[in-house]
């Protein structure tokens, strides 16, 4: 009896030790991104910078090329979460079940091709650039792990639970509403976050089309030979991705169930 209370003693430890660390990495990861962002621009803006570096390295500009890599993002994950959801959701369901092997198959298309082939892909059938050329791809090759995600979440809820809510008298819609779906969050805040991170990486090509974003400033950088601004353009990318996955971490923290936190 003891050697079973020890045990569970020490999980319990183990358990609430990794809580800890998780939380205290909540507040490391936003000083560790103002430490890269104020180090960079620090360096970037201290130094004696020709007239070619002044054009791409001033604050203005800066701050425009942030702006469109952050609505490049926001707009990739929108057009995930409002396509991957419902259609976990649907491929779970009763009578499409069937169809979930077809549609993970072509998000798995989308995810194992190269991000770049996908992006002149849509160029060459088009035959335009501009925001949208951008994002499209980008939303395609994020598709994946929210999908999955939300099909994994849904599979996971305990029949038991559901036969439970049922017998309350509640509607089938009512109980994806109330009992599947609020199990199921965590999953697709794991799924999402991962989808986060891979569309802020990814927008980094999508100067290639002329959607703007951080990835303009890393291109200058490489074809000029400026490795100051090739420095703060790689710089800016990576803190911008540790930003976004903090956010998803918070996310995943505070926004799923109370009783499965």
């Amino acid at each position: 009896m003891t050697t079973v209370d020890a045990g569970a003693g020490v999980g319990t430890k183990e358990v609430a030790a990794a809580r800890r660390a998780e939380r205290a990495r909540l507040w490391v990861q936003p000083i560790l991104v103002t430490i890269l962002v104020g180090g960079v621009l620090g360096w970037a803006f201290t130094r004696d910078l020709t007239a070619t570096q002044q054009a791409s390295i001033n604050m203005p500009n800066i701050a425009t090329l942030t702006w469109q890599h952050v609505l490049i993002t926001a707009v990739v994950v929108l057009i995930v979460v409002a396509v991957a959801v419902p259609l976990g959701i649907l491929l779970t369901r009763p009578g499409f079940t069937k169809l979930a092997p077809i549609f993970i198959g072509i998000a798995n298309i989308g995810q194992a091709a190269p991000a770049i082939g996908l992006l002149v892909l849509l160029f060459l059938a088009t035959n335009r650039t501009g925001f949208w050329i951008g994002v499209l791809p980008i939303a395609f090759y994020s598709l994946l792990p929210v999908l999955r995600n939300t099909m994994l979440g849904l599979q996971q809820v305990d029949p038991a639970v559901i036969d439970a809510g049922r017998g309350q008298g509640m509607s089938t819609r009512r109980v994806l509403r109330k009992v599947e779906l609020p199990l199921a969050v965590p999953y697709i805040l794991a799924g999402l976050r991962t989808s986060l991170v891979l569309a802020v990486g990814t927008a980094t090509l999508s100067f290639l089309v002329s959607a703007g974003g951080l990835g303009i400033l890393i291109d200058t950088g490489y074809k000029l030979r400026d490795n100051v601004t090739l420095v703060v353009g790689a710089v800016l990318a990576v803190a911008l991705a540790l930003l976004v996955d903090w956010l998803g971490a918070l996310a995943e923290e505070y926004l799923g169930p109370k009783g499965l936190r």
